[in-house]
């Protein structure tokens, strides 16, 4: 291989009982997201739910389009997960919801949900994911703009900002 190409090689991460992950056409649940990652031992339960807003960078949308690479983007999921175990070790679940589709404005577009004995742990978890899957996930998205037309967006090349995809 030519030393100027780099390629991400995703291993299958070893799979943990608490874990639940998910690509799917069907609108996403918060209080599934918030259920599968709650367990006796956590003192908290951070989730974040990522939802279709009517604009980006002041331009008008009216819907957005999400597709993906559903194996890959699955074991992309557990890679996340078995990396948040490695530096917070006491995580007890880590839940990744996405979906497909074409969504409307105010519809959740991914849930991701971890569980925890401490906030402070969980917050920092939940955080990692969601900012690990916008830039690894084979997840694109279709953005529908209010002119009629339409522009499709890698949610990997989403800027890590507040103002991020």
């Amino acid at each position: 291989m030519d030393s100027a190409v780099s390629s991400t090689i995703i291993r299958p991460a070893p799979l943990h009982s608490g874990d639940h992950f998910a690509i799917t056409f069907a609108p996403l649940s918060l209080d599934e997201a918030y259920r599968r990652a709650d367990d006796p031992a956590n003192g908290a339960v951070v989730v974040m739910s990522g939802m279709v807003r009517d604009n980006t960078d002041g331009k008008a949308v009216v819907a957005l389009e999400y597709q993906a690479y559903e194996p890959m983007a699955i074991a992309v999921f557990q890679q996340i997960a078995a990396e948040i175990r490695q530096t917070w070790p006491d995580v007890t679940h880590v839940v990744i919801h996405h979906r497909t589709g074409k969504l409307q404005i105010g519809e959740i577009s991914v849930l991701v949900a971890v569980g925890c004995p401490h906030r402070s742990e969980a917050f920092a978890a939940c955080k990692y994911a969601i900012d690990t899957l916008k830039h690894q996930a084979p997840i694109w998205k279709k953005e529908h703009w209010a002119d009629g037309s339409t522009s499709w967006v890698s949610i990997g090349a989403c800027e890590q900002s507040s103002e991020a995809c």
